[in-house]
């Protein structure tokens, strides 16, 4: 018997490593019934032998001994004359088993087999891809950068499966070279025209709860409840935890010894501030916590508009708007209000609001102002040209002639 060797025949078969053996004979008997279907209009009458230790399969046709002259299906039918042929002790009525040999098939037969079989182990892979991946959405992994484009990076996992971390799922100030070790989170599988696309990201809030749920033992095994997570990639986080142990300090369990487990989180996140805040239910402690490190004298909620005004003594205004409006920004997204701050010195009848010089500031420089937490002529005064210059855009010229009007206004 000739068996068909299909491992030997193929070389393609080769580079598919990721299949089990078992899986790809599988495969092999699905492409070869399709043929014989094709070849002989039915299966039914054809038995495949697969052995998948040795890689072959042996294909046999099953048909009835007629009388000559009564053939009506040469494909379950064999004429006796043609039966005695192959075994003199055949006889009418019995049933004949024939081997169709692998030289049996033609050239574009071999060369559809072929394309059909490379056809679907590929789509086997890509479903096998999608599958596993789709099971991996929010976890952590690690892959190999094997492409950096200007607007996304191609990673390659450990079994050279292609991931895709875009620019927008980029910390800014990533910047990756072929060959570099690279960490990120799954963040969505999709199937396009077939074909699975892993979407990788350094920004969803779901990175930095899997990193801390690596460096702090306690979150991994629920002594912690991670409640919410904002950020600003690459700039600031607020990480609101709790636990229901009174023996546990979350925050203090978060941060460790001298900051010893937020330390490698925060280089992992291009320097990124991480603030850990006690999740309380109380929702005016709650947003003085979530405006740390500024500290706050009162705060006044607006429930019906989910409003709440915070108010705190002037020197503390830009540390709770922060860098970029950032921190307040942040504290307004955790809590799910928005935030107004207001001075206690706002009583003080000797300071003058910003607007009250738009006839010779222009609005976008007041803007521009009130958004590092200046909004009096003396909170402007208190900074110097410098620290004017690198908290806003503003020109030096610009911040000068500002300079000079405030103070006009207070030598009168």
């Amino acid at each position: 018997m000739e068996n068909l060797n299909l491992i030997e025949t193929f070389s393609e078969f080769k580079e598919f490593k990721n299949i089990e053996r078992e899986t790809l004979m599988r495969i092999l008997e699905d492409v070869f019934r399709g043929l014989l279907i094709k070849k002989y209009g039915s299966d039914d009458n054809i038995d495949i032998i697969v052995n998948i230790d040795k890689g072959d399969l042996e294909i046999w046709r099953n048909r009835v001994i007629v009388e000559d002259g009564a053939v009506e299906d040469e494909n379950t039918q064999v004429a006796y004359s043609e039966a005695v042929k192959i075994e003199p002790d055949f006889e009418v009525g019995e049933e004949l088993s024939e081997e169709i040999k692998f030289a049996d098939f033609g050239r574009r037969d071999i060369l559809a087999i072929r394309q059909n079989l490379v056809a679907k182990i590929q789509d086997y892979e890509r479903a096998n891809v999608f599958t596993k991946y789709k099971e991996k959405v929010g976890e952590v992994l690690v892959g190999e950068v094997y492409q950096a484009w200007k607007k996304e990076i191609m990673v390659l996992d450990e079994e050279g499966i292609e991931l895709n971390l875009p620019k927008t799922e980029q910390i800014q100030g990533d910047f990756y070279r072929k060959g570099d070790t690279i960490k990120a989170v799954v963040l969505k599988v999709e199937m396009r025209n077939g074909v699975p696309q892993i979407t990788l990201s350094r920004t969803s809030p779901i990175f930095l709860e899997r990193l801390l749920e690596q460096e702090v033992p306690e979150i991994y095994d629920g002594l912690i409840t991670i409640k919410d997570i904002v950020r600003q990639p690459g700039e600031r986080a607020k990480v609101a935890v709790e636990s229901y142990d009174d023996r546990i300090d979350p925050v203090g369990a978060c941060v460790g010894m001298k900051g010893s487990r937020i330390h490698g989180i925060v280089r992992e996140l291009r320097n990124e501030n991480i603030d850990v805040i006690n999740f309380t239910p109380n929702k005016e402690l709650y947003i003085t916590r979530t405006l740390s490190p500024a500290k706050v004298s009162s705060v006044t909620i607006h429930e019906d508009e989910r409003r709440a005004d915070v108010f705190m003594n002037s020197d503390q205004v830009s540390l709770a708007i922060g860098k970029g409006g950032y921190n307040i920004k942040l504290a307004g997204k955790l809590t799910g209000y928005e935030i107004d701050i207001y001075r206690d010195s706002d009583m003080d009848f000797e300071d003058v609001d910003l607007n009250e010089f738009e006839d010779e500031i222009e609005g976008w420089v007041i803007e521009a102002l009130k958004a590092i937490g200046c909004d009096t002529a003396k909170d402007v005064l208190a900074l110097s040209v410098k620290e004017l210059e690198e908290r806003t855009d503003l020109e030096e010229e610009t911040i000068n002639e500002v300079l000079n009007t405030l103070r006009a206004e207070f030598e009168e």
